[in-house]
């Protein structure tokens, strides 16, 4: 594999544009937004730079990794001569059912068709094409050129040549990649967002705030980051979405999204990307917990 096309420049699409590229890939970044590709782009070179500066990558690097990488606004001219497509567009079934569609209409018969979703079957999105054993799920962990682990997720049809062929892509990024099977959430997520669902729940019921549980399980649990904060950085949007997805899937109360992260959503506080979500990132008050406003 030597060229490769990525649907989406958002957190995901560039970090995953940015790994390729830095491992000699030809990368096709593709976006409909021309703002969005230029946006992109700074994030890669600020990531570059950053690498620079601590010494993990030369100069030199840094500027094969962009030279690597070329943009475009739309498919059929991004995925000529993809021997790999990744979308990573929004957690969103029916677009992603569009684009895999137009891509199965678009690319060659040998093209891989990977999905970077985190939640949504692999199964179903392989269902609208006419190559469903070509259809795998590749996802990335954010911030993608730092986390090791990618979830490589098998549809029902999923071949093993492709899958293998996956597997052994993922380690030439010097990722490690792990292969599950195709169920609500996979692995990662089915596991993680109750984890982050039952934080918003004590948070809702008044049990401690919201400095206090990310710092219970920072300190008690070992985790990096407490979960209310890792909500903000996934996106209390996305968050909120991929427990819909796993609620619809199993049937199970457990899943169910808390109200609070519902009434987040719905006015706007999505975490990082908003400003503001359980905490606020603006200039001012960056990093400080918000008031209990949405506990009325």
């Amino acid at each position: 594999m030597k060229n490769i096309a990525i649907i989406g420049a958002g957190t995901m699409g560039n970090g995953i544009a940015h790994t390729f590229a830095q491992n000699g890939f030809k990368v096709n970044l593709i976006d409909i937004s021309e703002a969005s590709l230029t946006k992109g782009l700074v994030t890669i070179t600020k990531n570059l730079d950053r690498m620079v500066a601590k010494e993990t990558i030369t100069e030199a690097k840094k500027e094969d990794t962009l030279k690597n990488i070329s943009t475009f606004t739309t498919i059929i001219d991004g995925v000529k001569n993809a021997d790999l497509v990744v979308e990573a567009a929004t957690e969103n079934c029916d677009l992603k059912l569009k684009i895999f569609k137009q891509l199965d209409e678009t690319c060659s018969e040998n093209t891989i068709l990977a999905t970077n979703t985190s939640s949504i079957s692999i199964t179903q999105i392989a269902s609208v094409t006419s190559r469903p054993e070509h259809v795998i799920g590749m996802h990335f962990m954010n911030p993608v050129p730092i986390m090791q682990l990618v979830e490589i997720i098998r549809g029902y049809n999923t071949s093993d040549a492709v899958t293998k062929t996956i597997m052994e892509l993922s380690k030439t990024l010097g990722k490690t990649p792990v292969e599950v099977n195709d169920y609500p959430g996979f692995v990662a997520n089915r596991i993680l967002m109750p984890m982050i669902n039952e934080s918003i729940e004590t948070l809702y019921n008044g049990v401690a705030g919201v400095h206090e549980i990310d710092t219970v399980m920072k300190l008690g649990m070992a985790h990096p980051m407490g979960p209310l904060q890792l909500a903000d950085f996934i996106g209390l949007d996305v968050c909120l979405s991929i427990l819909n997805v796993m609620y619809d899937g199993f049937k199970n109360p457990k899943y169910a999204p808390c109200p609070l992260l519902v009434n987040m959503v719905r006015a706007g506080k999505f975490g990082v990307k908003s400003g503001e979500g359980f905490y606020n990132y603006s200039e001012s008050r960056k990093a400080e917990h918000v008031s209990s406003q949405f506990l009325k």
